[in-house]
């Protein structure tokens, strides 16, 4: 028979008062000192093995948590050059009228890389600047642009007719489309998009300007919202993230 050692030589918690770390010396109530022993050495590893069974848990748990980060990082590598927002966009989605007078929806460019930019053609600088380098940006890819669309849908229909939206989308490629549609759904899609536009007072001879977000939305061949471009977006940014898509989807 082993010796009883002393409870307090056992490690445990107190079961005195706050801030003592010994365990009574006395065995419990009506339990012989051997029988107290063996129940409090029972107690002992059963708490160990709770223990290693919380650590093997915690353990494992920290593997599958490692093993799906680094599956994340490895399916979306390097971050884009355009803002991600995959997600947070809804899908392609409108009924327009083309360049040609055509009425299209978002399922005729489904199989495209889809540019989406608002602005009207008697803009002064920002769309010219911009369709210029989206252009320069397609111009980069060689090939692979004619797998790309650039959507470009006129927020002043009253002056865009048609005609007019032809002759300026002609300016940047064959790659550029034309799109009015009237009020009504104008207002649905730039809700849709969360896109603002503004007419100015016209001046004595009618001529007004339209203060329009800059954003370029740029959805994957699926018609999913992938990426978030600005004016300031360089044409070699928009071209690398272009490949991208193409090569992912």
């Amino acid at each position: 028979m082993f010796p009883v050692p002393e409870a307090g030589d056992l490690g445990c918690g107190s079961y005195g008062k706050t801030g003592d770390s010994r365990v009574s010396r006395a065995p419990l109530q009506g339990m012989s000192g051997g029988a107290w022993y063996h129940a409090r050495m029972f107690s002992l590893l059963t708490d160990a093995r709770h223990l290693r069974r919380l650590a093997a848990l915690h353990a494992a748990i920290a593997a599958l948590g490692l093993v799906a980060l680094l599956t994340a990082c490895a399916r979306s590598g390097p971050p884009y050059a355009l803002k991600d927002i995959t997600g947070l966009v809804p899908a392609l989605d409108f009924r327009l009228t083309n360049q040609d007078g055509q009425a299209v929806t978002a399922a005729d460019y489904r199989h495209d890389v889809v540019l989406l930019y608002f602005g009207y053609t008697q803009c002064p600088d920002e769309c010219p600047t911009t369709l210029t380098s989206l252009a320069n940006a397609l111009h980069t890819l060689g090939a692979d642009a004619s797998r790309v669309r650039v959507l470009f849908v006129s927020v002043d229909p009253r002056r865009d007719t048609t005609t007019v939206l032809k002759r300026y989308v002609s300016n940047f490629g064959p790659q550029f489309v034309g799109l009015r549609g009237d009020q009504s759904e104008l207002i649905d899609l730039s809700k849709r998009y969360r896109i603002a536009y503004h007419y100015e007072q016209p001046d004595k001879y009618g001529n007004y300007e339209v203060d329009h977000s800059s954003a370029i939305f740029v959805f994957d061949r699926r018609g999913r919202a992938r990426l978030l471009g600005q004016s300031d977006n360089t044409a070699q940014q928009v071209a690398s993230d272009l490949r991208r898509l193409l090569a992912s989807t």
